[in-house]
C-alpha cells in the first residue's frame, strides 16, 4: 500500500510540476513591450502544405529592445511567414523587405499594460485550477485506498502532504504572476 501512496505522491509532484512549466509558456508569450523570440512560439506555418513552427522555418533574432527579425531558410517561405503572422493577430504588422521580414513592436500603453496584467493573472488563475484539479484527484485516490483497508493516519498525513504541496505550488504560481506583473507594469 506504501508503494501506492508514494506513486500517488509522484504523480501529483509531476503534474504540478506542469502546470507550473505551461504556466511558464504562456507567460513568455504575453509580451511586455520588449522584443523576444518566444513571441512567436505559438505560430505555425504552412511547409509545403505541413504545418510547422516557425522557428523551423527560419530563424529569429532580436534587432533591438522592439525589433524582431525572421530569416527564413528559403525566400520562397517569406510569404507563408507573413500570413502566418497576420493571421495570428499579435498586434504586429510584419514588414518584408524580400530577404527577411522584420516586426517593430510598437510602445505599449498604460492601458494595453494593465490588459497584459489581466491577461497574465487569467493565465495564473488557469494555472491554481489546474494545480486544485490535481490535489482533488489525488485526494480521491487516497480515499480509494483508505476504504480498500489502508489505515485512517497513514491517509491523513498523505492527504496533508498533498494539501502542503498544493500549497507550495499555489504560492509558487502567484511568485510568477507577481514578477510577471512588474516586469509589464515597468516602463
Amino acid at each position: 500500500m506504501s508503494e501506492e501512496l508514494n506513486s500517488i505522491k509522484a504523480h501529483t509532484l509531476d503534474l504540478m510540476e506542469k502546470a507550473i512549466n505551461h504556466l511558464e509558456v504562456e507567460l513568455v508569450k504575453v509580451r511586455a513591450g520588449k522584443a523576444t523570440p518566444g513571441m512567436l512560439d505559438g505560430l505555425v506555418v504552412d511547409y509545403y502544405g505541413n504545418p510547422t513552427p516557425i522557428s523551423q522555418v527560419g530563424n529569429i533574432s532580436v534587432a533591438d529592445a522592439r525589433t524582431l527579425t525572421i530569416q527564413p531558410w528559403e525566400k520562397n517561405m517569406l510569404q507563408p511567414i507573413e500570413r502566418s503572422i497576420i493571421a495570428a493577430n499579435i498586434g504586429v504588422t510584419p514588414q518584408n523587405d524580400g530577404n527577411m521580414i522584420r516586426l517593430f513592436l510598437p510602445p505599449v500603453t498604460e492601458e494595453r499594460r494593465r490588459e497584459l496584467v489581466k491577461k497574465a493573472l487569467g493565465e495564473g488563475e488557469h494555472s491554481k485550477v489546474a494545480v486544485r484539479n490535481i490535489r482533488r484527484d489525488s485526494m480521491e485516490s487516497v480515499k480509494k485506498l483508505q476504504k480498500n483497508g489502508l489505515s485512517e493516519d497513514i491517509c491523513k498525513d498523505t492527504e496533508k502532504e498533498i494539501q502542503d504541496t498544493t500549497d507550495r505550488y499555489i504560492s509558487l504560481i502567484d511568485k510568477h504572476l507577481a514578477a510577471k506583473e512588474k516586469e509589464i507594469m515597468t516602463v
